[in-house]
């Protein structure tokens, strides 16, 4: 969780920062931070066992996953001469989610079993992506 953490505000403290460094040659910097959406091998990593599927449904005020769609359209968006005046904004698409606790992921020490952890760690000396 920690390094997902850093990262996370990391990204969002450079969007923040050039977006001021660049507004004035009419380059705007957002972000899109997504919630939990199905993709293949992601989800069978990160959520091995139906159960966790189930509760991460449950959790979100929504009940369901994002789609790719949802997120294509948002980036449409952002990228049009709609979103002009945007800059320097993350923007949270999750279902409410983030409203409610700390992200999808953070009750995950509660509830894998041993061999979760196993199965969702990366093998040494491989990028996992």
């Amino acid at each position: 969780m920690v390094p997902s953490a850093i990262a996370k505000a990391g990204v969002e403290a450079l969007t923040r920062s050039l977006a001021v460094e660049w507004g004035n040659r009419s380059i705007r910097m957002n972000a899109i931070a997504p919630g939990p959406i199905p993709t293949q091998g992601a989800f069978s990593r990160l959520m091995p066992h139906p159960g966790l599927e189930k509760l991460a449904r449950e959790r979100n005020p929504q009940h369901r996953f994002g789609t790719v769609e949802e997120l294509a359209n948002l980036a449409a968006f952002l990228v049009s001469d709609g979103s002009g005046y945007i800059n320097g904004e993350v923007i949270r698409m999750d279902g409410g989610e983030f409203l409610q606790g700390a992200g999808e992921f953070s009750n995950l020490g509660r509830l894998l079993r041993e061999e979760d952890w196993q199965a969702i760690k990366p093998n040494k000396g491989t990028s996992k992506t």
